[in-house]
């Protein structure tokens, strides 16, 4: 090599290594700001998600206290009967649900009987009239209010409900179990309510501090109202900044608000550093594949000028394969990437949301039943009364059943299949939407009981009350609404087809049916379907939709027992 040629390369690699430099400086700046906008957005969609369970969990509280206002051993104890069976039926009430406390408060404030009566901090006789959640709940009906409990010094969510003989039922919840799996998820969480007063936190030492500056005053009558703790200097928290970063969501609790803050620091160095070093040994290894090949050019021509022209093509087809290669592996990246997020979405969303979503119907018939038994009750229909007061009963079992179903699911047990009549299944499902059904001409064919088909009774009666529920939804507003059922038989399956003379489904909800989230309601969660077709798959059949020139029609597949 001479003095010339070898000058030469050192000048290249100069150049290839300031250019690696530069490369890499870019690649780090870039990484780092993709990686910081991706983590904005991970963090609000974790606050959001978070959010969602807090909503589920009080919701599903919320329950509680309208069940047991219409208790028989409730009116009686308040009544003045002896305490013992209402004290017992509680007590069970907390193990079995979770509750820190389930207490009934008389007219005068005295507490008539309370899940704690065995225990030395016993509510039994404490007089709450100074609670604000019983002012509210006896003036309007139903009140909450988060508080720091008088016995337990534990502070909690209070619900409250009015019963119809002037006592209030009140539960307790705590957030302990809710706190501990925000730690476990990462980050600092935390709910406050609208004064910017911290109640909830993933951190026990942020509870009660203030999120942004509180008058004394006005913090003080705060603490007297919820029997807080006093402090003579509140916890200022401090400002999301640098590699800090926060996300502020709104809760189903009327001023409640969940914020998650995340430090991004060290992902967005980690970033920084891969993009930097793999940009720099990227460049680098491009430039000696360069030098090799223009070495190899030089070697070729001065042997032959058709050696040099084949090299030349092989460089050019090397560098094609090098970047559709560098294309495919990165689209597939993607694709992975927004397939785990999809199914982490459509799982989360399914939990969050099943308990209120599989109650809500029942709970609405047996409120609706209430309030029909009053009014005969009145006109002195009293086989009527019985009849609604036993179909009252079995709805509050279907509730029971599908609470345990959705814990046994928690547990990851598999719920049970065995035959059973369809023509019982199908009876229970028209029962719970007796009064949506009403205004509805049905058309539903004759079964014997002597057909029976294999499956689990609650989650079958679950389908059916899904597809019947969106039937009739979709029928408000019609002059000649009509849902027909209709049923074929085969050697060893059912097929049931549910079809509505409704507006039909849209082809673009209609392309994505089964899947999470997708639906033309605006109250609508999207999730009936996804549940209904899982439950199917489960008990060894499927659920379809069928195009039909009007209306909709869904079919579903069922083993004969």
């Amino acid at each position: 090599m001479t003095d010339r040629d070898s000058l030469a390369g050192w000048r290249y690699w100069i150049i290839a290594v300031l250019m690696a430099t530069a490369v890499a400086v870019a690649g780090a700046w870039i990484a780092g700001a993709g990686t910081r906008d991706a983590l904005i957005t991970s963090t609000r969609t974790g606050a959001q998600l978070r959010a969602a369970l807090l909503d589920s969990e009080i919701a599903r509280f919320r329950l509680l206290p309208l069940a047991l206002s219409d208790d028989r051993q409730v009116a009686a104890t308040l009544a003045g009967a002896p305490a013992g069976p209402l004290n017992a039926k509680l007590e069970a009430l907390t193990r079995t649900t979770g509750a820190a406390a389930i207490y009934v408060v008389g007219a005068d404030g005295r507490t008539r009987a309370a899940s704690n009566w065995r225990t030395p901090q016993s509510f039994v006789g404490s007089d709450y009239r100074f609670r604000r959640y019983f002012r509210e709940a006896r003036a309007r009906g139903e009140a909450s209010q988060f508080a720091l409990g008088t016995v337990s010094r534990h502070s909690g969510l209070y619900l409250a409900r009015r019963t119809p003989t002037g006592g209030v039922i009140v539960v307790k919840l705590e957030f302990d179990a809710i706190e501990a799996a925000w730690r476990r998820a990462g980050g600092d969480t935390r709910v406050e309510n609208a004064a910017g007063l911290v109640l909830v936190a993933s951190d026990p030492g942020l509870r009660f501090a203030v999120a942004r500056p509180i008058l004394p005053a006005v913090l003080a009558a705060l603490r007297r109202e919820a029997a807080l703790p006093e402090t003579s200097a509140p916890v200022l928290l401090p400002p999301a900044r640098g590699n800090l970063v926060e996300a502020s969501v709104p809760t189903s609790q009327p001023g409640w608000s969940l914020s998650l803050r995340r430090s991004i620091g060290p992902a967005v160095a980690a970033a920084q550093r891969t993009a930097g070093l793999v940009g720099f040994l990227a460049v680098l290894a491009l430039a000696a594949l360069i030098w090799s090949l223009r070495q190899r050019a030089t070697l070729s021509r001065r042997r032959t000028s058709e050696l040099e022209a084949a090299v030349a093509e092989r460089t050019a087809e090397l560098r094609r394969e090098i970047e559709e290669r560098a294309a495919i592996e990165a689209r597939a990246a993607d694709l992975r990437e927004g397939l785990r997020q999809a199914n982490r979405l459509a799982t989360l969303g399914q939990v969050t949301a099943s308990v209120a979503h599989e109650t809500a119907q029942p709970v609405a018939a047996i409120r609706t039943y209430a309030e029909t038994s009053v009014q005969l009750l009145d006109q002195g229909a009293t086989d009527m009364v019985r009849d609604n007061l036993d179909t009252i009963r079995r709805l509050s079992d279907r509730i029971g059943s599908v609470t345990a179903q959705l814990r046994g699911f928690s547990r990851r047990q598999p719920g049970e299949v065995r035959p059973l009549p369809l023509a019982e299944v199908l009876d229970g499902a028209l029962l719970i939407l007796k009064e949506q059904l009403r205004n509805v001409r049905l058309e539903r064919p004759a079964i014997g009981t002597h057909l029976l088909v294999m499956g689990g009774r609650v989650r079958l009666e679950q389908v059916f009350v899904n597809l019947l529920q969106n039937a009739t939804e979709a029928l408000a507003g019609r002059p000649d609404p009509t849902i027909a059922i209709r049923l074929t038989l085969a050697e060893g399956l059912v097929w049931v087809r549910i079809h509505d003379n409704g507006p039909g489904i849209a082809p673009d909800i209609a392309a994505r049916l089964f899947t999470p989230f997708a639906t033309s309601r605006s109250n609508g969660l999207g999730l009936g379907l996804v549940i209904s077709s899982d439950i199917m798959t489960e008990l060894g059949g499927s659920l379809r939709w069928l195009a039909e020139e009007r209306g909709a029609c869904f079919e579903l597949e069922l083993r004969r027992a």
